[in-house]
């Protein structure tokens, strides 16, 4: 009876193990069979105006040593700040985007002769939109400090990009729905569940209102001739989304 009992126990541990590795099989089949989905690829834009006017300065100095060179740059950026704040600006409207220190050397026969050092500092301006007045001084105080300037855009905020980015990409993906809806549709189908979606990012770009030619820092009366009277106009900014579902 024992024995009977255990073989009855073994043959039924056969047939559980059988009908495991079936459904296995079934679930990894199933996951390469095709799949009837439909695709639909949306893209929104829309008209923003920028709410920023960015000034940007380059500050380049040399010394005979990484040292001198950083001092002398250094001073003159403490003196654009000090400036700046004392004409109404808040610290966190003057950003520095980019600070160097690098051997200064020219080639001459072939041989490089060294110069020294070069310190350049790359300094933003933050000013309202509403306050396109303000450009002139900017400038002005900039380079009575000794800096030049390199170009000057009207740009959108950061608060600015993040709210017009969540619209645009909703209207991306109310598109993207519609277009799948569509060709279902037309196809005498349903749309189904969700499988995936994906965004192409957010499109913006500041509009340059001047840079100087060449690289080169442009001189002040050029920077404030070219932003005279200059109002911010609407830009467009777009998103793209790739969204996946079921046909039913």
């Amino acid at each position: 009876m024992a024995k009977t009992d255990k073989s009855v126990e073994i043959t039924l541990i056969i047939v559980a193990g059988v009908v495991a590795l079936a459904l296995l099989g079934f679930i990894v089949i199933s996951n390469f069979l095709p799949t009837n989905t439909v695709t639909g690829n949306g893209r929104a834009t829309i008209e923003i105006t920028p709410d920023l006017v960015s000034v940007y300065f380059n500050i380049e100095t040399k010394g005979n040593t990484s040292k001198e060179a950083t001092q002398s740059n250094s001073e003159i950026v403490d003196e654009l700040i000090t400036e700046l704040i004392k004409q109404g600006f808040e610290r966190n409207q003057i950003q520095t985007m980019n600070f160097n220190v690098y051997p200064d050397y020219d080639w001459v026969n072939g041989k490089r002769i060294e110069k020294g050092y070069k310190a350049t500092h790359n300094i933003r301006v933050k000013i309202s939109a509403e306050n396109t007045e303000q450009i002139g001084n900017v400038i002005d105080t900039g380079v009575e400090a000794g800096a030049g300037i390199s170009y000057i855009n009207f740009e959108l905020s950061q608060e600015k990009q993040n709210e017009y980015k969540k619209q645009v990409l909703n209207l991306a993906a109310e598109d993207a729905k519609a277009k799948a809806q569509a060709i279902a549709e037309g196809l005498g189908k349903k749309l189904g569940t969700l499988i995936s979606i994906s965004d192409s990012s957010f499109n913006y770009y500041p509009w340059r209102i001047y840079e100087a030619e060449g690289g080169m820092t442009m001189k002040a009366s050029e920077a404030k001739a070219a932003s005279t009277n200059i109002q911010p106009r609407e830009q467009e900014v777009s998103a793209s989304v790739t969204a996946v579902f079921k046909l039913i």
